[in-house]
């Protein structure tokens, strides 16, 4: 073991519960799969929260999360696990709720929650803005003109954003992207707000972009699914733990309009997050050959809890339907994952990585450590 690793080793005996950040994808219903898996690591006990990073769903689950830890640390004072288990169960059992609506006014829910219904039924109307013909009939500024969006008032009543201003023990960052530059952009703390979360959801040809402090925004998936960087700047521990719902690599070709929209979807909402890799290879290869002062840039231990083969699996129903028995579904599938994953790498929580990079994510490509002057 080399003496990084010692000392690596040295830092995980002292600690007994590893200290890890928690990066969150962004996918629609999947994000149940999402909850399972932060309720598994929750009810396991063993790992301490610094921060969190999430997009679209993902964002969502982040301050269901985060108010369960604010409620505990600011009114119960009791076990804010417990209490982050709560939350996010009272969340999804308040988006399967949604479902008793009427079919229109659930229809910017499903789209956001993945079901499309028939082909004449609302949500399907609404998604009719991503087929070619979209430029020449509407946009949600003419078939939705007052804005309104029965997830606002959802997420109003699910999270109280002034008493996650106050939270201490744990930093939640959420991302949007500015329309005006395409560039990420980050909220946390004071600035993390009901406004940004629906901005992390903002899907442009759904909905209309969310103007905060003056700047408009769409969904966060364009410029980071989920972000890395708020955890590497802002957060003291090395070890990022990502919740990855969105497949990086598919075999079969698509060939129909749906699977080609899918495909397409999911190589643009990923695009943020292989750019964001291929830094972090880059820095550890520097750091490896001792290119880079180990004091001033940090090593960082990636590690993935990867719902995309499992949830593959399970077919086109589980983005048609936000049943109760689809999302308890795919909430213990991520639970089994969850408990897995602690199963085979927890020993290596702030001693290594468990992803390979630039198996994973990079290509033949990889800038060579030996060309940086």
């Amino acid at each position: 073991m080399n003496s990084s690793k010692r000392q690596s080793s040295a830092r995980q005996s002292d600690h007994q519960s590893p200290i890890v950040n928690l990066a969150l994808q962004g996918g629609g219903s999947h994000g149940a799969f999402t909850w399972g898996v932060l309720d598994a690591l929750l009810e396991d006990g063993r790992l301490e929260l610094e921060g969190i990073s999430g997009t679209s769903a993902g964002a969502m689950n982040a301050v269901a999360l985060a108010q369960g830890f604010a409620k505990a640390e600011q009114t119960i004072k009791g076990d804010p696990r417990e209490a982050a288990r709560e939350s996010l169960a009272c969340f999804w059992d308040g988006i399967i709720g949604m479902g008793a609506l009427s079919e229109a006014q659930r229809a910017p829910f499903d789209v956001l929650f993945g079901k499309m219904g028939g082909i004449n039924s609302p949500a399907s109307l609404w998604t009719s803005a991503m087929t070619s013909f979209w430029s020449q009939t509407m946009s949600p500024y003419q078939s939705n003109p007052f804005d309104i969006n029965p997830l606002r008032q959802f997420l109003q009543e699910q999270v109280d954003f002034d008493r996650l201003a106050r939270l201490n023990k744990l930093k939640v960052f959420v991302v949007a992207t500015r329309v005006s530059t395409g560039k990420a952009e980050v909220f946390s703390g004071k600035r993390l707000s009901v406004d940004a979360v629906m901005a992390s959801a903002c899907l442009p040809m759904m909905f209309r972009a969310v103007e905060i402090e003056g700047d408009h925004f769409w969904d966060g998936g364009y410029s980071g699914n989920p972000a890395i960087h708020p955890l590497i700047y802002s957060c003291n521990s090395s070890d990022i733990v990502l919740v990855q719902i969105n497949p990086i690599k598919r075999d079969k070709l698509p060939t129909t309009g749906a699977e080609i929209m899918d495909r397409m979807n999911e190589i643009t909402f990923n695009a943020g997050l292989i750019a964001e890799m291929r830094a972090i290879d880059f820095v550890k290869r520097l750091l490896a050959e001792g290119k880079l002062d180990a004091k001033s840039y940090k090593n960082i231990l990636m590690h993935r809890i990867d719902g995309g083969e499992v949830l593959e699996e399970q077919g086109a129903a589980t983005k048609t339907s936000v049943s109760a028995g689809l999302i308890h579904g795919l909430r213990d599938l991520g639970r089994a994952s969850a408990k897995a994953w602690l199963a085979t790498h927890f020993s290596a929580l702030s001693v290594e990585s468990t992803v390979n990079i630039a198996r994973d994510y990079l290509d033949d490509m990889r800038v060579p450590v030996s060309s940086r002057s």
